[in-house]
């Protein structure tokens, strides 16, 4: 599966896997591996971006002191690499019952941090996407305020998203549970509600 000597120079370049920068080329093999994985229907695949490198700096996402100079490196590992797995997934109609989740655990302020030109994390206004089986295209549901701090517009919370998700997946969020600390749990607490808006 992780041999790509058969790929056509085409694919290969189509998804950064010929790039000299070593992240990026990683990460475009990630990608292109998890295509093939989809393909032999294996149900749940996660790619990471950004963990070649763990705590504050350019390794990773973690945009405290330099967001710009640190962000003008990532987005260009990530943008290509899963701009053509997306492609594919949809070219080879995987899509279809294929759910990605671009999903983060928070955004960051519109503002910066004190002492620095980097920002700070904000959990009460910032974007996940999906894409494929059961969602609708090419629209946003939601909106911050106008300084971008916190959502005011169709408010959605972490639990929302994970009972979507599993809807999506075909179990209802409210019947699953599991046994912790002596008492029956749901994966969603007990909160969450499907986002009905967001189906196709």
């Amino acid at each position: 599966v992780g041999d790509f000597s058969g790929e056509s120079p085409a694919t290969l370049q189509s998804y950064g896997v010929t790039s000299p920068e070593p992240n990026k080329a990683g990460f475009a093999r990630n990608c292109l591996l998890a295509l093939r994985l989809l393909e032999r229907d294996v149900r749940f695949v996660q790619l990471f971006n950004g963990s070649y490198a763990m705590g504050e700096g350019v390794g990773n996402w973690d945009g405290h002191k330099y967001i710009v100079d640190h962000y003008s490196i990532h987005a260009p590992i990530l943008d290509q690499p899963a701009a053509a797995l997306l492609k594919d997934l949809r070219q080879r109609g995987l899509l279809n019952d294929t759910l990605v989740a671009f999903v983060t655990e928070f955004g960051r302020m519109p503002t910066f941090q004190k002492g620095a030109s980097g920002r700070d994390h904000n959990p009460k206004g910032f974007t996940v996407w999906l894409a494929g089986a059961g969602v609708k295209h090419a629209f946003s549901y939601g909106a911050t305020d106008d300084f971008g701090f916190k959502a005011v517009e169709k408010e959605t919370t972490i639990y929302d998203l994970h009972a979507t998700i599993l809807h999506l997946l075909g179990l209802d969020h409210e019947r699953l549970s599991y046994y912790h600390n002596g008492i029956e749990r749901r994966l969603t607490d007990v909160h969450g509600h499907v986002v009905e808006g967001i189906l196709s």
